[in-house]
């Protein structure tokens, strides 16, 4: 079978059965490569050491929420009055 004689098979299929080949076919696709994995799991033990050992400031989410907050407004207040 081609791609294309799939692909209007799977066209032809219910909505549910769709989505469910939908979602498997991402999922097949967003297996981490051992690599990246590696590099993300030393970031992580890199930023952790750093948070333990004072190197880097720590802020509330509240207050980064409200930062970002008033970031986006004034954003969106400079668009409107260009």
């Amino acid at each position: 079978m081609s791609t294309d004689e799939l692909l209007a098979a799977v066209l032809r299929l219910p909505r549910p059965e769709r989505a469910r080949l939908t979602e498997e076919m991402l999922a097949s696709l967003e297996e981490p490569d051992e690599q990246v994995a590696a590099a993300w799991a030393e970031e992580l033990e890199r930023r952790s050491r750093d948070v333990a050992e004072g190197r880097v400031e720590i802020l509330e989410w509240e207050a980064v929420r409200a930062q970002i907050t008033q970031d986006l407004e004034r954003r969106r207040a400079t668009r409107v009055s260009s």
